[in-house]
């Protein structure tokens, strides 16, 4: 079964995952790859929405004794 360490352990992972990417996309911009970076953004987006959505599921689960 799931438990809440193992969800707060991805939504650690997709944290560092999504620094990694704004960094990358930061680094891009005012390129003549802007348009990569702005993609990038969208993709950091994203993540950070399944972020919020790990952390809202983890509180769905019982508490861990």
């Amino acid at each position: 079964m799931v438990s809440r360490a193992e969800l707060s352990s991805l939504e650690t992972a997709i944290r560092e995952l999504c620094d990694r990417i704004t960094s990358a996309a930061d680094e891009l911009i005012g390129t003549t790859e802007e348009n990569v970076a702005l993609d990038l953004y969208e993709v950091e987006r994203s993540l950070r929405t399944a972020q919020r959505r790990i952390s809202r599921a983890a509180g769905g689960l019982p508490t861990e004794q």
